[in-house]
């Protein structure tokens, strides 16, 4: 069974918002306990690979296996990522980055600023923005967590994406993203 919730012409972060918000509390509503939700933005994901030193045309291979991470850990992804011939170097800057990011809106900041010149300022300033305004208006009780290995499969996924957990369920209860090409 599944439930779509779908916003169309909203450019600001109030779609991501709300999106967030319902889902949230849908599943509290349902007595969904101990919950996160995890959040990404595809254009911190890019960012991320591309100071890391990798190419454009290798990111979906990289993401593939940046997604494999909750199952293979950083040492995994790090020897898949040398295994396919990819740069010491740029598997290297590339776990360090993921080795040392926390999970709150700060962090998504910091990252920023670490990216600053690959990432435009606004993005994560944005992502961050989403964070702390759900945060601050959330009427269910969850963890929401920035996740930089958050991939959501979907190459049409634009900006933010999600992607709701919870414990005893081997993946996703729920999840989206914005996609502005899609329509």
């Amino acid at each position: 069974v599944q439930c779509d919730i779908d916003i169309l012409g909203e450019a600001s972060n109030l779609a991501e918002i709300e999106l967030i918000l319902a889902t949230t509390a849908m599943l509290g509503k349902l007595d969904f306990k101990n919950f996160t939700v995890c959040i990404n933005d595809r254009n911190i994901l890019k960012s991320m690979a591309a100071y890391s030193g990798f190419k454009e045309e290798d990111y979906d291979e990289v993401f593939i296996i940046l997604d494999k991470m909750d199952k293979i850990g950083l040492d995994g992804v790090k020897t898949e990522l040398l295994e396919l011939g990819y740069a010491q170097e740029s598997v290297e800057k590339y776990a360090d980055l993921l080795a040392n990011l926390g999970e709150d809106a700060a962090a998504v900041r910091g990252l920023g600023e670490t990216l600053a010149g690959v990432l435009d300022a606004k993005t994560a300033e944005n992502l961050a923005n989403i964070m702390d305004t759900v945060t601050e208006v959330a009427e269910t009780d969850f963890k929401l967590a920035f996740d930089p290995t958050l991939v959501r499969g979907m190459s049409y996924y634009t900006g933010t994406i999600f992607e709701v957990s919870m414990e005893g369920f081997g993946g996703s209860v729920a999840g989206g993203g914005r996609y502005d090409k899609m329509i």
